[in-house]
């Protein structure tokens, strides 16, 4: 019996001084979240910040009290 798991990723933004905002709407695909991160990077942005797409598996993401 194989089960399949299903991610979400999200739009993670680190700013130069530290700390990361994590956006609160999320992405079906890796490539819908890298496609977010290519349309923020046609307007000027702040030197120093940086995005990255972080996986619903990720240990930087907070899923609550372990079952």
């Amino acid at each position: 019996m194989a089960t399949t798991a299903a991610l979400v990723w999200y739009l993670v933004i680190a700013g130069p001084q530290g700390g990361m905002v994590v956006l609160p709407s999320t992405f079906d695909k890796r490539e819908q979240c890298t496609a977010a991160i290519t349309e923020y990077q046609k307007q000027p942005a702040p030197a120093g910040w940086s995005l990255q797409c972080v996986p619903s598996a990720s240990p930087f993401t907070d899923n609550g009290s372990a079952e």
